[in-house]
């Protein structure tokens, strides 16, 4: 399954943004209301989805002021990568999205689509809206 969030306009040029959120210290104030106890360095965070799962993610791949891939960092109830693209779009302006790519069985796939749509929306959206 893959789902993604729209390009959105932010307020800030590439490198600030993409150093922004390649530490992932600063993600948990991306994360919607139902991710519960974040913990985070720079390259690695653990947190809660209220009445779900506990998860624990890890830098797998930076590709400067462009791409992050997040990938689980020990045991995960499914396979996923986690992305987030950055481009520049004006002196200073840029753009940002967020992908999710999972491996889920159909029944899973079914029950998780919406949240999951609404977590890589609800990241670009407050990414967006951040003051750099």
């Amino acid at each position: 399954m893959n789902l993604s969030s729209e390009w959105r306009t932010i307020n800030g040029n590439a490198e600030k943004v993409f150093s922004f959120v390649s530490n992932l210290s600063n993600m948990g104030s991306l994360m919607p209301e139902q991710v519960i106890n974040w913990k985070a360095d720079q390259d690695s965070c653990s947190f809660t989805i209220k009445g779900m799962t506990n998860l624990s993610l890890k830098i797998d791949e930076k590709r400067p002021d462009t791409f992050l891939r997040l990938i689980p960092d020990g045991k995960s109830p499914f396979e996923f990568e986690l992305l987030v693209h950055v481009k520049e779009a004006a002196e200073n302006s840029s753009k940002a999205m967020v992908e999710l790519n999972a491996e889920l069985n159909a029944m899973l796939a079914m029950m998780a689509k919406r949240p999951l749509q609404h977590l890589v929306n609800n990241i670009a959206e407050k990414l967006s809206l951040q003051q750099f």
